[in-house]
């Protein structure tokens, strides 16, 4: 058992693993969606354009993903966390000032890469820390998310009502100021979990296993059906609701409580799913998201969208905890790291498609609904699938074993 003072060490780990997902995943990732109304007016970017911004963030994860998984095996979850930071928030500082295309382009590709080398270290380490409280372990620490999102649905109108056009600006500098602390806490307190004295799997035929292993392939399927969805309701739902006429302040406003819930929301899913199991909680987390939304393409009025962004809110950061405690309970321990960026690799090549597609639709048809109606389609796909990872759970990972 591990000593008073050492818990207390890992559980600030856990507390630096929320600010680290607050600017990686909320600032970096999903900010873009609340400033993209006022950048587009600002910098007169079309709908096309805007997504292409949002979708060489997702390839600049989906192209250094695994290149992270490789990071942190070789210089440790510490270094390479700190690395994803630093590099996020040299983009931040970049794009409070840039106003050229091309170099807003480069700039969200580095928030992309930065994400990379931060998130599935991050994890992993955690995972390793607390092999019986995963869930509830990568659930505090993506509650970053829900207060970042906070931060932002309050932070984006009021700068936009003090700066006007360019508070966006504003923002990204604030975000890379958070970034610069951030390091600092990683610096100080995220350990590396000590390594296994002998592999169970080793070199180029162990990964092969992990990356031919049927339910991890599973997995990630269905890592990329919430990936590709819940990029485009990130990008696109503010401008849907703000093209229906809700104001900017009430949209904000939405972001905000949505952020609010999801402090909780990965926490809740996690403590359910050490119970419940990862695949039943998964069914019922991705059932709610597809209601909700599709709930909007259907009866776009406020009281629809807020209900979208209350029912988001209790699950999407729950769904993110739930697909990854459920990735790293498919393999052996010293196998999480690799096992959870292939995942993620799944969950990256989703977000790259999906702000291209979504905002290409967008174009050429006029309609946020049909972008939002491809989406619920996905995610039926997805939780078809979660019905895979149920029965996984009840067999145990020794099964994963024999059929990979």
């Amino acid at each position: 058992m591990k000593s008073a003072p050492a818990a207390r060490s890992l559980w600030w780990m856990v507390l630096t693993g929320g600010f680290v997902t607050l600017v990686t995943l909320a600032f970096a990732r999903l900010a873009y969606g609340v400033l993209l109304p006022e950048m587009q007016r600002g910098l007169g970017l079309s709908y096309g354009q805007a997504g292409n911004l949002g979708t060489v963030t997702a390839l600049g994860y989906f192209a250094t993903v695994m290149l992270a998984g490789l990071a942190a095996r070789r210089w440790g979850a510490r270094n390479t966390v700190l690395l994803g930071v630093a590099t996020v928030s040299a983009g931040f500082v970049g794009l409070a000032l840039a106003s050229a295309y091309p170099l807003l382009l480069v700039l969200m590709a580095l928030l992309g890469i930065g994400t990379a080398f931060t998130y599935t270290p991050l994890i992993s380490a955690l995972a390793a820390w607390f092999p019986q409280q995963r869930g509830l372990v990568i659930g505090l620490a993506t509650s970053g998310i829900g207060l970042g999102l906070v931060s932002v649905g309050f932070l984006v109108p009021a700068l936009t009502a003090w700066q006007g056009e360019g508070g966006w600006r504003w923002a990204w500098g604030l975000f890379a100021v958070t970034g610069a602390a951030v390091c600092g806490l990683v610096a100080a307190f995220l350990r590396d979990p000590p390594r296994p004295p002998v592999r169970s799997t080793s070199g180029s035929a162990g990964a092969w296993a992990v990356y031919r292993n049927p339910r991890v392939i599973t997995v990630g399927l269905v890592y990329a059906a919430v990936g590709l969805t819940s990029i485009v309701q990130t990008l696109f739902m503010v401008s849907f609701m703000r093209h229906g006429g809700v104001p900017g302040g009430q949209a904000g406003q939405l972001v905000a409580v949505n952020g609010l819930l999801s402090v909780f929301s990965g926490v809740v899913w996690g403590w359910l799913s050490d119970r419940l199991g990862r695949g039943a909680s998964l069914m019922l987390a991705l059932g709610l998201v597809l209601l909700a939304t599709l709930a909007p393409v259907l009866w776009p009025t406020l009281a629809v969208f807020t209900l979208h962004y209350v029912v988001l809110g209790c699950t999407v950061t729950g769904l993110f905890t739930l697909i990854q405690a459920a990735g790293t309970e498919q393999v052996a321990a010293e196998d999480m790291p690799l096992a959870l960026s292939y995942v993620t690799l799944f969950f990256a090549a989703g977000q790259f498609l999906g702000p291209a597609l979504a905002g290409g639709l967008i174009d050429r048809t006029g309609s946020f609904p049909v972008a939002f109606a491809l989406s619920s389609a996905v995610l039926a796909a997805g939780l078809a699938l979660a019905a895979r990872i149920r029965a996984f759970s009840r067999r145990g990972r020794g099964a994963a074993a024999d059929s990979g």
